[in-house]
C-alpha cells in the first residue's frame, strides 16, 4: 500500500499516501495524504493515508468550549480539602459491558488474564470524541490482551478490581451547564484500588472534589483542583514531549489545540514524590512541566494525543506507558520491518529482482505487497487505449516473484485492482494511484478529501474482490498470501471486517469509524485513522501488524512534504520510547536501491533488527 505520492516515471507523477493519524480536520473533512501507483512505471501512489486521526469532528469548537469552562473554573472560588466524598454504593460485581477487542458481550467475571478497562465520555456537544478515542485506546491495548471498552456513565462500583488497569478519556470537560457525567463509584474505586489507572484529559480535579482535595494531594502530592490548561493567559505552543530519552514531535494547528494540563505538584511535609515520566516543553515561554506524571496508583497524561499525530509524535510516550500498566516486565527489544509496495502485473522484474539481492545479500526478510490485476481503464498511461493484466499474463513478472519469495519475501496481498472502476477516485482510474475501497477526491486547495465508501460497498462486495484477487494470485502459480494490506488503508468497517476473516493480519494503518463500540451502524463520514508501533488486536477483532514510519518520497505531493532516508530513521529514533517497539515502513522497487539502503543502514545502526512480517 503507498502514500499518496508522486513519482516521475514517464513524465507522470505518483503520489504516495501514509496513513498517519493526525486530525486533520479543515472545515469539517477529512486530509488525506497521499498515494501511490502499483507499476515500475507510475504517478500517484499509495497513501499516506489519512493524516489524522478524525474525520469531520470540529477541535476548533472543541478546543475553544475546553477553554472556556476550564477559564470560569479557574474563576471560582477555590475549594478547599474539606470537601467531602459523594457516598459510594457497596461494591458490586460490574455490569455487562462490551468487549472491544473483538466487539463482543463480556459476563460480569473478571477476564482471564491480562486485561484492560477502557472508559470513555460519550455526553455534550463534543461526546463523539469519546468513543473514537476510546477505539484508538482500545486497538492498543488489544496488544497485551482483552479489552473492555464502555461509556465512563456505565461504571459501577468495583469494576477496577476486575481489570488488570483501568484507562480513563477525559474528552468531555464536565461543569458548568454540564453536569458530570462521571459516576462516583469511579472516582472512589480509581482512587481506592492498588491496580494501575491511566487518566487522560479532562475531569480528573472532579476526583479530586469527590474523594477530598486533601486525600488527593496526600496521596498522588498533586492539586488538580489548581492545574489548568493555560499558563500566563494562554495555552502557549506545547511542540514538545521528552519520554525515555527521546524527544517527540507536537504540532497542533492554530486554534485547536485545547491545551495540555500543568499539574500543581506540591512539595513540603505529608506529600509523596510526584514522578514526571514525560516532560513537556511550551516553546513560547521555555517553560517546562510534566505532560505525564504517576504517583501511587494514578499515572496522568495532560491531555488525549490521538489528534494530529505523525510518526515521531507524542503519543508514542502512551503507547509505552501502557507497558507500565499492563505488562512492567517487558525486557527492551527494538525490532524494524520492511516491505516493498504496489508490485503489479505491470511492475519491472528487473527492479524487483535487484531489490530482492540487496535484501539478500544483507540477510533482512521482507514483505511484498502485490496488487494481482493491473488496470488503466481510460489508458491513462498507455497512449489511451484500456489496459488489463494479470499476473498470470506476465511471466517475467511472475518469476521475479518466486525469486523473491525464494529470497526471503513473505508474499502478501495488496487488494486486487487497488483502484475503483473507471473514474477517477481521486487521480485517474489507474492501478496503485487510487483507492480501491473508499471513494476521495482532491479539492481546490490540492488535499486529497475522503467521500466515504462506493455505493455498492458491503461485505458481500468486498468479499467478490478478495475472491477474484486470491484466484489470480493462484492463477499464477502463486501461493496464497496470507497477509493483507488495504490499498490506500482505506476501507469501511465492514470491509475490513472481510479482510480480517481472509486473512491471518492485516499490515497497515486503518480506519475506525464510530458506532463501533456502541453496536450504532457505523458512520461512515465520523473516523479515527491510527497506525501502531507493535502487533495489536483491534476493534474489529482482527490482529494488525506495524507499519509506523512511513516510505520513502523524494518529492512533495498534496500538501506532504518529501520524506527522506533522514525522516525515517528520525522516527525510527524516536519510536526507540517503546521498550518492544517495531520500526516499520515501506518502499517502493521503482525507486533506486540507494535510499533504501541508506534507510536500513540508519535504523540498523540505531539498534534494530529486522524481522519478516510472517514472525510477528
Amino acid at each position: 500500500m503507498r502514500p499518496l505520492i508522486s513519482s516521475r516515471r514517464r513524465g507522470t507523477s505518483r503520489i504516495s499516501i501514509v496513513l498517519l493519524l493526525v486530525a486533520a480536520l479543515l472545515s469539517g473533512t477529512f486530509l488525506a495524504a497521499g498515494a501511490q501507483a502499483a507499476g515500475g512505471n507510475h504517478r500517484p501512489g499509495e497513501s499516506r493515508g489519512t493524516t489524522s486521526g478524525l474525520n469531520r469532528v470540529n477541535l476548533k469548537g472543541w478546543a475553544k468550549a475546553q477553554l472556556k469552562a476550564d477559564k470560569a473554573r479557574r474563576a471560582r472560588p477555590h475549594q478547599n480539602a474539606t470537601r467531602t466524598a459523594a457516598a459510594v454504593p457497596a461494591r458490586t460485581a460490574s455490569a455487562v459491558t462490551r468487549k472491544a477487542a473483538p466487539l463482543v458481550r463480556a459476563d460480569a467475571a473478571a477476564p482471564a488474564g491480562t486485561s484492560a478497562l477502557v472508559l470513555y465520555d460519550t455526553t455534550g456537544p463534543y461526546g463523539q470524541l469519546g468513543e473514537l478515542y476510546a477505539m484508538a485506546t482500545a486497538n492498543l491495548a488489544g496488544h497485551f490482551g482483552t479489552v473492555t471498552a464502555k461509556p465512563v456513565q456505565d461504571y459501577t462500583a468495583g469494576m477496577v478490581e476486575q481489570y488488570t488497569a483501568t484507562v480513563y478519556l477525559g474528552s468531555t470537560y464536565y461543569g458548568g451547564t454540564l453536569p458530570d457525567a462521571i459516576p462516583a463509584a469511579f472516582y472512589q474505586d480509581a482512587s481506592a484500588t492498588s491496580h494501575p489507572v491511566i487518566w487522560m484529559g479532562a475531569n480528573i480535579w472532579g476526583m479530586a472534589n469527590s474523594v477530598g482535595v486533601t486525600q488527593f494531594t496526600q496521596k498522588y502530592g498533586w492539586d488538580p483542583t489548581t492545574s489548568y490548561y493555560e499558563d500566563g493567559g494562554s495555552v502557549g505552543n506545547v511542540t514538545q514531549v521528552t519520554y525515555r530519552g527521546q524527544t517527540l514531535t507536537r504540532t497542533i494547528p492554530a486554534g485547536q489545540d485545547g491545551g495540555v494540563l500543568r499539574p500543581n505538584i506540591l512539595t513540603g511535609t505529608g506529600y509523596p514524590q510526584v514522578t514526571t515520566v514525560a516532560m513537556g516543553l511550551d516553546s513560547s515561554n521555555g517553560h517546562t512541566f510534566g505532560w505525564a506524571v504517576r504517583s501511587a496508583n494514578l499515572t496522568y497524561i495532560g491531555e488525549i494525543p490521538f489528534a494530529y499525530v505523525s510518526e515521531s509524535d507524542r503519543v508514542i510516550a502512551f503507547e509505552d506507558l501502557l507497558f507500565d500498566a499492563l505488562a512492567p516486565a517487558t525486557a527492551e527489544r527494538h525490532r524494524a520491518m520492511v516491505r516493498l509496495e504496489d508490485i503489479s502485473p505491470d511492475s519491472n522484474p528487473t527492479e524487483l529482482r535487484t531489490m530482492a539481492d540487496y535484501l539478500y545479500s544483507q540477510q533482512i526478510p521482507y514483505g511484498i505487497n502485490v496488487i494481482p490485476v493491473y488496470t488503466d481503464p481510460k489508458g491513462t498511461y498507455n497512449n489511451g487505449v484500456p489496459q488489463t493484466i494479470t499476473l498470470a499474463q506476465r511471466p517475467q513478472v511472475v518469476s521475479a516473484l518466486k525469486y523473491m519469495l525464494s529470497h526471503g519475501a513473505v508474499l502478501m496481498d495488496h487488494g486486487y485492482t487497488h483502484q475503483y472502476s473507471n473514474v477517477d477516485n481521486p487521480y485517474n482510474g489507474v492501478t496503485g494511484d487510487d483507492f480501491e475501497f473508499y471513494r476521495a477526491h482532491i479539492d481546490a486547495a490540492n488535499n486529497v478529501v475522503y467521500d466515504g465508501p462506493p455505493a455498492e460497498d458491503s461485505s458481500v462486495w468486498a468479499q467478490s474482490r478478495v475472491t477474484a484477487a486470491l484466484a489470480a494470485f493462484a492463477a499464477a502459480g502463486l501461493p496464497r498470501p496470507t497477509l493483507w494490506t488495504t490499498p490506500h488503508y482505506a476501507g469501511s468497517a465492514a470491509d475490513y471486517r472481510v479482510f480480517g476473516s481472509n486473512f491471518s493480519a492485516r499490515l497497515e494503518r486503518s480506519l475506525y469509524f464510530a458506532g463501533t463500540l456502541s453496536g450504532a451502524s457505523s458512520d461512515p463520514n465520523r473516523f479515527i485513522g491510527q497506525f501502531f508501533p507493535y502487533v495489536v488486536n483491534d476493534v474489529y477483532g482482527t490482529k494488525v501488524l506495524p507499519e509506523d514510519i512511513g516510505n520513502y518520497e523524494p518529492e512533495a505531493y498534496n500538501n506532504h512534504p518529501a520524506r527522506l532516508p533522514a525522516d525515517l530513521i528520525a522516527s525510527a529514533r524516536a519510536n526507540l520510547a517503546v521498550r518492544d517497539g517495531v520500526a516499520s515502513f515501506f518502499y517502493h522497487p521503482y525507486y533506486p536501491v540507494q535510499p533504501l539502503k541508506d534507510t536500513i543502514d540508519g535504523i540498523r545502526a540505531l539498534g534494530y533488527t529486522f524481522v519478516s512480517p510472517a514472525a510477528l
